[in-house]
């Protein structure tokens, strides 16, 4: 495993994201003092997440046949282009066009990251690797959202400025102290077969893809609507719940920084998932007992921590037995995610007004659903490798 590269690749992932997390708290204002109706916010937030459904699978593509390193310089400069284009924004057309080009150039840094993870470590070190990059995600966006509270004082559009300057010194960070970790004989040829965007969804292996969408897509239904739940049980403010956020995120990134790594090593990818499958389902059932600030905190970190679990033993696991390139299998993993957080806040929110519980009582399910999900996934490659022998 190369370290270092691992330790730069963790500062640019904390950098991308917090820059993308300073701008979290203040978007929705910034668009309201340009007319945006809710309706038309809810669609603005949309615009990005199904960019990065449609083209993570395109770049991650692209990366295995023109190398890792100009394909995430392509993700971090379109970030940063366009946080300066939301910051001179004066019209609502302007927030669109600007969200949907961060949408669409900055779904190359997620899938190409985790490529690179792949190509530097080997495959009982993914899982440690894997987890590193989902800290740095996590850190980041735990500081970011504080950073921009602050400075939105001054005005709704510093924030973003401030994301853009982040961005660029990120960019120029990767420019002159990363190294391309993808060697010209092993990339993959325009027109392959390996080119094809789908390619990677295929055999056992598209039972995973679709069990991180079910994880995914429960994960977002539950980030859009605990706020309303726990000012409902608990009388939490939006203080107070920028405080549970944190300590999940903290307890998450603590997981998936240290712990995921080495239980992988001792476990095995597939003990590790079905672990945060069973912690993640506990946790959403405690959810439901929520009554003050610290049941809340306590609940939704034990969440956290089971979620934490999960997306490095699946993505460690997609990446060891892909047959194709590594950009391909990352790039659909993160589709299929961005696939459940468009799906997970509006259903999310119908389900929550029928009961404000049900969200909850469906995470359960939906978690038991990915187990069972997983179980078929190893009778599947079980029965695939039993006909190969």
């Amino acid at each position: 495993m190369n370290k270092k590269a691992l330790g730069i690749l963790f500062a640019v992932m904390f950098l991308v994201m917090l820059g993308f997390g300073i701008i979290i708290p203040v978007m929705p204002f910034f668009a309201e003092e340009l007319g945006a109706s809710p309706f038309q916010l809810g669609l603005l937030m949309a615009s990005y997440s199904v960019m990065q459904f449609l083209f993570a699978p395109f770049w991650g593509g692209v990366s295995d046949r023109i190398g890792r390193k100009p394909v995430i310089l392509i993700g971090i400069s379109g970030l940063s282009l366009s946080f300066f284009l939301f910051a001179m924004s004066d019209q609502l057309w302007m927030l669109f066009a600007s969200r949907i080009l961060a949408g669409f150039l900055s779904s190359a840094n997620m899938p190409t990251v985790m490529a690179y993870v792949a190509d530097i470590t080997s495959p009982e070190n993914r899982g440690k690797g894997m987890g590193m990059i989902g800290a740095a995600v996590g850190l980041g966006f735990i500081f970011g959202p504080a950073i921009g509270g602050i400075f939105s004082a001054e005005s709704y559009a510093t924030p973003f400025l401030i994301a853009g300057i982040v961005s660029a010194i990120t960019f120029l960070f990767v420019m002159f102290v990363l190294q391309e970790s993808l060697p010209p004989e092993k990339r993959v040829q325009k027109g392959s077969a390996t080119a094809s965007r789908w390619s990677a969804f295929s055999g056992s292996l598209s039972i995973l893809y679709v069990l991180m969408f079910v994880v995914s897509f429960s994960l977002a239904a539950l980030e859009g609507t605990f706020a309303y739940f726990a000012a409902e049980k608990a009388g939490l403010d939006t203080v107070h719940l920028g405080y549970i956020f944190m300590i999940m995120g903290l307890c998450g990134a603590f997981v998936q920084g240290g712990l995921v790594g080495r239980l992988i090593k001792q476990r095995g990818e597939g003990a590790v998932i079905q672990i945060g499958l069973v912690v993640s389902a506990i946790g959403f059932g405690l959810i439901l007992l929520t009554s003050s600030f610290w049941t809340a905190a306590l609940f939704l970190s034990i969440f956290g921590i089971g979620n934490g679990l999960i997306r490095p033993a699946v993505s460690a696991l997609i990446t060891k037995r892909t047959t194709v390139g590594q950009g391909q299998a990352t790039g659909l993993l993160s589709s299929f995610e961005s696939l459940g957080r468009i799906g997970g806040p509006p259903i999310g929110g119908a389900v929550y007004a029928l009961s404000i519980g049900y969200p909850y009582i469906a995470g359960i399910i939906l978690s038991a659903l990915a187990f069972i999900l997983y179980r078929v996934y190893v009778a599947r490659a079980g029965e695939a490798q039993a006909a190969n022998s």
